[in-house]
């Protein structure tokens, strides 16, 4: 199974919407929460080429990307494979 880590906040409503996605999917996901840790943020942010914004989603340690990425691929039909669910 593959490790998924999904970075987030409270009260985003993106990382509501990706979890969702995550869970309608059955995935099971570690969810870390940046709220109110600067470390955290700056892990998270180094780890995913720059980007600030919540939620960030890696796979076996390799950044995905954010809400729209992952429901981008899922259109694409390339986010199960991606998942290892196929």
């Amino acid at each position: 199974m593959k490790k998924i880590i999904i970075y987030t906040t409270n009260y985003c409503p993106f990382c509501v919407k990706a979890k969702s996605l995550l869970n309608k999917k059955k995935i099971q996901f570690s969810e870390i929460n940046v709220s109110n840790d600067d470390s955290l943020k700056e892990k998270m942010s180094e780890m995913a080429n720059g980007a600030r914004s919540v939620p960030q989603i890696f796979v076996d340690n390799v950044h995905i990307g954010d809400c729209e990425k992952i429901y981008q691929l899922d259109n694409e039909k390339k986010l199960d494979t991606l998942l290892g669910i196929e």
